[in-house]
């Protein structure tokens, strides 16, 4: 790749909004979804361009034509951005065999969060045409040693003899041949090159296809997928492996609910909410968090927007294992934590029962309960018989929330007496709607769809809304916005 040039200052007043440049130049205006950058030909199609940058003037090579937009790879930088940094991990970048678990490790930090930030705003605006009142201030955490979950594919490379356990290549189905990976704690990246050792030596080192890694704040735990039966030698590798490194193994012999434990007795994995004297015990492949600093910081502000009152009742809807409902528990009347998995629900009544014999006189739980409801199958008669609230609290998967909001907004449309509106129950007209929510999301797109129908629909607006870095150099949005009865 060419060094930086600078340009004239003719060719730079010339080149301001994109034209004038010398040909086959193009200048980078913004960065997509996929952490590519985008711009535009002579001709107004859009090109997204692998590696590059907003700001910077490059050449590029197309690889994927459309009618009305290319993919390319980027081939020369002809005038670098500022934001532009040296990566923190030999294993990222362009090259062929690349490790595609991280995009914008090029992009200095403050870039990637006004990236994220923008996307956020873009999407609401643009597929749900709600801004917000306020755009609160991104929360940040560490860069580094952040990644306390992760999902390492492991395969067996005959023709070359080793075993490589890591990420996939960049847009590639290949594992990456990594010997490292700064974004997972230090105690986890130094199990990577053990790992492939002890694959390698197992009888069934051709039948492991996936191992994942979950940590919490004092135990590491592996779950090793295997296809077929592991011999009496390999469960000794594997517990000798394990007194080795000091981690626990489970075994995943099919499906995730045939999960287990490679021998009982072991320390329970849990992280800690010490700003609402919170223990959340695990199991490995639970749903949590993949950033704990974040999850922390995160969690602490939902609460602060939400502001619930001692003499409120809350909904937590997508609760989980109990992440925002248990420290909702220190501070409302009453909490109702809803989710779909069944299994989650009991480890998150077997969690407010372990908080609640820990609690200490300054630590009280409100009158706390969980159900099992399939939330996307949501209907107007459902969420009536839930019971009123004064606030909610939403937490949904990449899928969003779009059945809940909808029988809220149906509820709403029907109360107005609004043409084409959705017959209710008898008494849904005393039902009284939650007064602020604050969402919690994953997926920009379909933040911004369940914000169009709570805001044109439902009868909120759109109080704030914020990016959440929980995954640094990766283009993943986390985001949360609050909503207020207008």
């Amino acid at each position: 790749m060419s060094e930086p040039k600078e340009p004239s200052p003719a060719l730079a007043c010339a080149a301001q909004d994109g034209s004038g440049l010398p040909e086959g130049w193009l200048q980078v205006q913004s960065m997509d979804l996929d952490a590519q950058g985008v711009a535009r030909r002579a001709d107004g199609k859009v090109v997204f361009i692998d590696g590059a940058l907003p700001s910077e003037w490059v050449s590029a090579s197309t690889y994927r034509k459309k009618n009305h937009w290319e993919q390319a790879n980027l081939t020369a930088i002809h005038r670098e951005s500022a934001q532009r940094v040296r990566p923190g991990c030999p294993h990222f970048g362009l090259h062929a065999g690349a490790c595609g678990g991280c995009k914008m490790q090029h992009l200095h930090m403050g870039g990637q969060v006004a990236v994220k930030q923008r996307v956020l705003e873009d999407n609401l605006w643009h597929l749900g045409r709600v801004k917000p009142a306020m755009v609160l201030r991104p929360i940040e955490g560490p860069a580094w040693g952040y990644r306390y979950r992760a999902r390492l594919s492991v395969r067996h490379v005959i023709k070359k003899g080793v075993v490589l356990v890591g990420f996939h290549e960049r847009k590639s189905r290949y594992v990456a041949d990594m010997a490292q990976c700064p974004v997972l704690p230090p105690h986890a990246a130094a199990l990577l090159m053990p790992l492939r050792s002890l694959i390698a030596a197992l009888d069934a080192h051709d039948s492991c296809p996936q191992i994942e890694l979950a940590c919490g704040d004092s135990v590491t735990a592996l779950v090793l997928r295997h296809l077929q039966p592991l011999s009496v030698g390999d469960h000794a590798r594997l517990r000798a492996f394990a007194a080795e490194h000091g981690v626990q193994w489970w075994l995943q012999p099919r499906g995730p609910d045939t999960v287990q434990p490679l021998d009982e007795g072991g320390e329970q994995l849990s992280y800690a909410l010490p700003d609402f004297g919170i223990t959340m015990p695990f199991k490995p492949t639970d749903f949590t968090q993949v950033n704990p600093h974040i999850n922390r910081v995160l969690v602490a502000r939902a609460l602060r927007l939400l502001a619930v009152r001692p003499d409120e009742r809350v909904i937590d809807w997508f609760c989980g294992l109990g992440n925002f409902t248990l420290p909702l528990a220190t501070q409302a009347r009453a909490v109702l934590g809803v989710e779909g998995n069944a299994a989650l629900v009991a480890r998150a009544r077997a969690n407010h029962g372990l908080n609640q014999a820990l609690a200490q006189n300054h630590r009280v739980l409100a009158a706390t309960d969980f159900v099992a409801c399939n939330l996307f199958a949501m209907t107007p008669g459902m969420l009536l018989g839930h019971g009123a609230a004064d606030k909610w609290l939403v937490d949904p998967p990449r899928e969003g929330a779009l059945a809940l909001v909808k029988a809220l907004a149906d509820i709403e449309q029907s109360r107005r007496g609004a043409q084409g509106a959705t017959a209710l129950p008898a008494g849904a007209e005393d039902w009284v709607p939650p007064r602020r929510i604050v969402y919690v999301s994953c997926n920009p797109a379909t933040l911004a769809r369940d914000a169009a129908l709570l805001v044109h629909l439902a009868g909120y607006q759109c109080a704030a809304a914020g990016m959440v870095n929980m995954f640094p150099h990766t283009a993943h949005v986390e985001s949360i916005a609050v909503f207020e009865r207008g």
